[in-house]
């Protein structure tokens, strides 16, 4: 192909090389006389006379990629001056001179030296001298000259890219641009069709297409779907000498991507879904997944799920899974298998994100129905309220039903109930319930001023199946009962001063209750009607709760009565009236002339009148000296008693000295006799004490018989009473220990290991005899079964 593209340039640049060369190789010696040459230069236009040269030439052409087997002739350089004797020397300078382009310095010949490519460069300045052997100068003056390389069509297009890679949304338009390609050719765009570049698609038709000349790409076909088909390549080619035969070629790649559209609805894959679940499932169950299929991806394929009719819709949710786009179906609220069975459910599945170019296709949407069974399950009863509140009054009698409570089975079954107190809620048992019917009942008395409240837990169990049972808690409000008299507030210190006028008030008093009416309290304050004309006080309510004690005469005595007893009865206003007395002490004072006190002890007026305070002072000194004389004397004689044994070194009187043998149980003969602990009739024989020289004299005063003794604790003071009374006993700081073991006990056993042999229900009436100590085992035990029937 390049051989035929070669051959006819070549034969029309020889052809040109000839033309040019023949009529400038010589000049004859007729024209070597100066001649004068007007024009025009760069001096202002001045008329320029130059000396008509001795040689002549035009632009010398050449063709590149020369592959002849000899150098390629250029031309010739002559001048008329050469005689042809060899006097004269060529020489060639300037662009590739004696590299590229050689002269023969004898004729003039010019040969290039090597293959030229126009690529590489296109153009040579050359410059040729012809010089006189012998003188070494100028023949002709210096001329330039120039040599053109031809172009031949030596180079192929090529593409800035070796691939492509372009997208283009699905359902486009025939005739939408994809991407543009270029190719580029280094021949000489000037000189002929060598640089003319055609576009033309090889492969990916007929889905694409190219204008041969931009090289853009368009669609070709209506409607392609990424759906059917998302990738597509195509092969672009570039050919030069304007797509001729013969020309040069180059290819490249492209890869075309379709991107999504939405243009596809949701579709489900069924119309008709199943599922179960039972009817405790807790709200937020998820009960099963569904999904709605859309070939689009991304955000095109987003969907919302809801439940567009109204059976169901208030039990169950659906939600949307994003990740999955599925929707996930949920438990709404609590199920009832008794109330309905069977939920349908119509479920719609939407496009969240729809594009307006493709709504004529249809709606982007779809339903289905979704049934969902509701499976029986054995539930715990069902109260009737979430809580109750029951209010009695505090002396509401004993055995009397307060309240009631209902629950039911919620199963087909209808199972029976019973019902009982939670007694962890109710230790002292004051509160029992009926079992068959919920009927609260007061089992003992109650006391709203010590407790206002009861919160208790009642149990309703499945007689059938125990372990189905709920709780319901009550709420117990003891209502008050006007049962409590008001009294006062506080202990009042009340005085009143000798030199008090009638008239005056010296204390006030308040009261409290411990009652609290609805409408607050009110108390009335009055004397006793014994006391109600009392001549030396009275008292005025100040009707705010309170009252004022008033002074009734002018001046009080201390040696007269030093002390008045004031009786006051306090009334307050509720239904029954409750009414207390209380006694105000009021003390005669002696105070100054401002009415604060001095001082209220009546013993100094007991003192003779003439006697002052040194005389007081030497009596109580007297006194004194007295007891001590006293004290001293009895020290004395104690001191003249019989001598210890604990006046040696080995005082023991600050030791304390225990016996812990532990014995060897009743059978230990050797260890310590324990009789006397447990007989309380054994006593102390004559037994000496050891820190006491013993005296035959002395005689071991008996202790009084103890069998009668029942109680430990008369056992122990009278022991303590002996001891303290005996004038042998150990010392003060001696450590004296009693022990009693006590007699047997009347009453049975309370062991439950003998209950198996007994039939039916243990009878504990007889607790109740066995005195105060056993009251709180006789009121679990010996009262009423908490759950009667």
């Amino acid at each position: 192909m390049r051989t035929s593209c070669f051959l006819p340039v070549l034969l029309w640049s020889c052809v040109i090389h000839v033309i040019h060369m023949i009529p400038s190789q010589k000049i004859t010696n007729k024209h070597s006389h100066s001649e004068t040459v007007t024009g025009l230069s760069e001096n202002n236009g001045k008329a320029l006379h130059r000396t008509k040269r001795g040689w002549m030439w035009n632009q010398f052409f050449l063709l590149e990629e020369y592959t002849g087997p000899d150098t390629q002739y250029v031309g010739k350089l002559h001048t008329d001056q050469d005689k042809g004797d060899g006097n004269l020397k060529y020489i060639l300078t300037g662009d590739g001179a004696g590299s590229v382009f050689v002269i023969d310095e004898n004729t003039g010949d010019i040969h290039a030296a090597k293959k030229l490519d126009r690529e590489e460069k296109s153009l040579y300045v050359l410059r040729a001298k012809a010089i006189d052997r012998k003188t070494g100068r100028q023949v002709e003056p210096e001329s330039e000259f120039i040599i053109k390389i031809h172009d031949i069509n030596d180079n192929e297009p090529k593409f800035t890219k070796d691939m492509y890679t372009a997208s283009i949304p699905e359902m486009s338009g025939v005739g939408t641009s994809v991407i543009q390609v270029t190719a580029t050719d280094a021949d000489d765009a000037n000189y002929g069709n060598s640089a003319k570049v055609v576009y033309s698609i090889l492969h990916g038709q007929p889905y694409f297409s190219v204008d041969p000349e931009t090289g853009i790409i368009k669609t070709a076909l209506p409607d392609m779907s990424r759906e059917n088909r998302e990738q597509y390549q195509v092969v672009i080619q570039a050919k030069d000498m304007g797509g001729q035969m013969g020309g040069l070629s180059g290819t490249t790649t492209v890869n075309i991507t379709l991107t999504d559209v939405n243009d596809n609805p949701p579709r489900f894959p069924q119309s008709t879904y199943q599922f179960s679940t039972p009817e405790s499932a807790r709200p937020g169950t998820p009960l099963g997944r569904i999904k709605a299929n859309d070939p689009d991806v991304g955000e095109n394929a987003e969907t919302e799920y809801s439940i567009s009719n109204e059976d169901g819709s208030d039990m169950f949710d659906i939600i949307t899974d994003k990740d999955t786009q599925e929707g996930i179906i949920t438990v709404k609220k609590h199920l009832d298998f008794e109330n309905k069975m069977l939920y349908t459910l119509k479920v719609e599945a939407t496009n969240t994100h729809p594009d307006p170019h493709f709504l004529q296709l249809g709606p982007f949407k779809d339903t289905a129905f979704i049934k969902i069974s509701v499976e029986d399950v054995d539930e715990p009863p069902l109260f009737s309220r979430p809580w109750y509140l029951v209010e009695v009054d505090e002396d509401v009698k004993e055995g009397s039903i307060i309240g009631h409570v209902a629950a039911q089975d919620p199963d087909i079954t209808n199972n029976a109930i019973k019902y009982s107190v939670d007694r962890h809620t109710d230790l002292d048992r004051i509160f029992n319930i009926y079992s068959g019917n919920g009927s609260l009942f007061i089992s003992k008395p109650l006391d709203r001023e010590e407790t206002p409240w009861h919160n208790i837990t009642v149990i309703a169990t499945e007689i059938n199946n125990p372990k189905q049972s709920s709780q319901i808690p009550v709420f117990i409000r003891i209502l008050d009962i006007n049962d409590h008299a008001p009294e006062f507030a506080k202990y009042y210190e009340t005085f009143v001063c000798e030199n008090a006028k009638a008239g005056q008030l010296i204390q006030t008093v308040s009261a409290v209750d411990k009652d609290e009416p609805p409408q607050g309290h009110k108390f009335f304050f009055e004397l006793v009607p014994e006391s109600a004309v009392h001549p030396n006080f009275s008292i005025v309510d100040n009707k705010d709760n309170t009252a004022g004690i008033m002074t009734g005469r002018n001046g009080y005595s201390r040696s007269k009565m030093s002390t008045y007893l004031l009786p006051i009865i306090i009334f307050d206003n509720d239904y029954p009236v409750q009414s207390s007395t209380s006694t105000l002490t009021i003390h005669v004072c002696a105070c100054d002339s401002q009415g604060n006190m001095k001082s209220c002890s009546a013993e100094a007026l007991l003192l003779p009148a003439g006697l002052s305070t040194g005389a007081l002072v030497a009596i109580l000194l007297c006194i004194i000296i007295l007891l001590v004389l006293v004290v001293l004397f009895m020290a004395l004689k104690r001191h003249r008693k019989k001598e210890t044994l604990i006046t040696s070194k080995d005082d023991v009187r600050d030791n304390i000295v225990t016996y812990n043998d532990e014995g060897g149980g009743e059978e230990d003969t050797q260890a310590f006799d324990i009789g006397t602990l447990r007989n309380p009739e054994a006593r102390e024989e004559s037994k000496m004490r050891r820190d006491v020289i013993p005296e035959t004299i002395f005689q071991i005063r008996p202790t009084a018989s103890l069998w009668e003794n029942i109680d430990v604790q008369d056992f122990i003071h009278r022991r303590l009473k002996e001891n303290d009374l005996d004038p042998a006993a150990p010392p003060y700081d001696s450590l004296a220990t009693y022990a009693y073991e006590g007699s047997d006990s009347l009453a049975n056993s309370l062991s439950s290991l003998e209950s198996l042999t007994t039939e039916g229900n243990q009878d504990y009436d007889y607790l109740s005899d066995w005195g105060p100590r056993f009251k709180k085992l006789a009121d679990m035990y010996g009262g009423e079964d908490s759950d009667r029937d």
